[in-house]
């Protein structure tokens, strides 16, 4: 079978879980909504495959996440807006656009420079579209278009690389640690001072936007790093409670300096 074949019965299996008549009385309930967290989430299952090294579940996690495309546009396709055909279309079209280095004359030396060049080629069409729209050249800024459902951290990475490109950042690390040495001090004052819960979350928001902006200067993902940061917590705590166990001991019945002395050795055996 080949994988145009493979396609269409993906598509022929969607649109009959869709069925009126014959179709799967979950599948049909649904709708843009109700399927959108279910997207998030197998994009979130095909990252853990991928930081898991795990081929055989990024196979199984990307088919998930495809599945994902073709429900809405399935969905789309019923309420005669567009087909899955009409995405495929406008994503190969939108590649061959923002790559002129690769399907024109264009040149583009590094990386960087490509970044540079889609970043640029991204505000011509948000330009594009707001013009379409009607929108004043006022209306533009170098921040349109991050989701605002995007992850916290990564659309605070993102907002500060638009900032950056339009020439807000710190050239240099040294005012970046100044900054998150600043927040923390910050924070410090409002509970020395008995701030408010909203006063505290608000620098302790702060905090995390400067610490974010480190990750994005160093070129670190900060989603990524906190990610392998709770899996490094949860291996060595699971280590904690094991060896509690085994002393006959629950975590809550043993004092902090028992689970202490269990957290190192975890450490120490490479957890």
């Amino acid at each position: 079978m080949t994988d145009t074949d493979n396609l269409s019965r993906l598509l022929a299996i969607m649109a009959r879980l869709r069925d009126p008549e014959r179709g799967c009385p979950w599948d049909r309930e649904q709708n843009f909504a109700t399927i959108a967290p279910y997207t998030i989430e197998e994009a979130y299952e095909v990252a853990e495959a991928i930081a898991q090294n795990d081929m055989a579940a990024l196979r199984d996690e990307l088919g998930d996440l495809l599945f994902q495309v073709v429900f809405h546009a399935r969905l789309a396709e019923e309420a005669g807006q567009f087909a899955f055909d009409d995405v495929a279309k406008a994503i190969a079209e939108k590649m061959v656009r923002r790559h002129p280095h690769v399907f024109g004359t264009a040149e583009i030396a590094s990386a960087d420079a490509q970044t540079t060049a889609w970043e640029a080629l991204k505000a011509a069409e948000r330009r594009s579209r707001a013009e379409a729209r009607g929108l004043q050249a006022a209306a533009h800024s170098a921040l349109d278009s991050v989701g605002v459902a995007l992850p916290a951290l990564t659309r605070a990475a993102k907002i500060q690389g638009r900032a950056a490109r339009v020439g807000f950042d710190w050239p240099e690390l040294a005012p970046v640690f100044d900054k998150i040495a600043e927040e923390i001090a910050e924070v410090r004052d409002e509970l020395a001072e008995g701030g408010t819960t909203e006063r505290i979350e608000e620098e302790i928001g702060d905090l995390l936007f400067a610490v974010v902006n480190l990750s994005r200067h160093l070129k670190i993902d900060p989603e990524a790093a906190l990610r392998k940061a709770i899996s490094k917590f949860e291996k060595r705590f699971r280590f904690v409670e094991r060896r509690l166990g085994e002393g006959g001991k629950a975590p809550a019945e043993a004092t902090l300096d028992e689970m202490e002395t269990e957290w190192l050795r975890a450490k120490a055996e490479g957890l």
